[in-house]
């Protein structure tokens, strides 16, 4: 045997044993890898007479219920129908029963209503507005006698006599600011220039003005001012204003 026909003979050797070992494949289209997974799922198991056909989205995305789908054809399992939710009943409102005793505008039962009658729909807001259905309820008569009602139920209150202050209350700031005529800061009684008191301390111990106005009055005011709440001299002490009760008189 020569040397070149043990070369040939192992190559032709090494043939035959890759063709054996090569498995015998049928195709009757592209694979998996050469087009979306849909059209390999609708390739590869034919669709039953009679089933449903999806069509995949645009684009070639994938569809997960499309491929559960084709996986149930080609393993023969039926599909299961959607299931419905039953809707749960609903409550049914009473129908309001025909009652002549009952009040109109739906008001509790013991209320007299004289006007103001309230829609339909209980809402609160008054239909006296609407003149077909006030005048579906109420008449020429309906109404006189309602006026003659409200007439004899009227009531007039007399005013009675003012209550007296019991004993000294201090100066009466009022009529000593309806006795005035000058405006606030206006000077008119003297003041010595000392400032020895700070106005707005002095002015701090007091509620109000007006409380403040009263123990000016009481312990010397207007001439004098002991406590220093008066500082500019026009006889109104720690901003107390006269012309609210003046304009009050007019």
């Amino acid at each position: 045997m020569s040397r070149t026909f043990l070369p040939a003979a192992g190559a032709a050797l090494a043939a035959l044993l890759l063709a054996a070992c090569t498995p015998t494949t049928t195709s009757t289209g592209p694979g998996v890898g050469f087009q979306d997974y849909n059209s390999y799922v609708r390739g590869a198991a034919p669709t039953p007479a009679g089933a449903p056909v999806t069509v995949p989205p645009p684009g070639g995305a994938f569809d997960p219920a499309a491929a559960s789908a084709a996986i149930d054809r080609a393993q023969g399992v039926a599909p299961v129908a959607p299931v419905t939710p039953t809707p749960l009943p609903t409550a049914v409102a009473a129908a309001p029963t025909d009652n002549a005793e009952r009040p109109r505008g739906g008001a509790p039962a013991g209320i007299r209503e004289e006007s103001g009658e309230v829609t339909p729909n209980n809402t609160g807001i008054s239909d006296e507005q609407d003149f077909d259905a006030v005048a579906a309820r109420e008449t020429i008569e309906s109404d006189a006698e309602r006026i003659a009602r409200n007439r004899a139920e009227y009531v007039v209150v007399q005013p009675g006599a003012l209550p007296q202050r019991p004993g000294d209350t201090g100066p009466n700031i009022v009529e000593f600011a309806l006795a005035t005529r000058h405006a606030p800061g206006v000077q008119m009684y003297k003041r010595s220039g000392l400032g020895i008191r700070d106005v707005n301390s002095a002015c701090g111990k007091y509620a109000s003005p007006d409380q403040a106005q009263q123990d000016f009055l009481a312990k010397g005011g207007p001439d004098r001012d002991r406590m220093g709440v008066d500082p500019d001299g026009d006889g109104f002490a720690c901003a107390w204003d006269p012309r609210p009760f003046r304009t009050a008189l007019q």
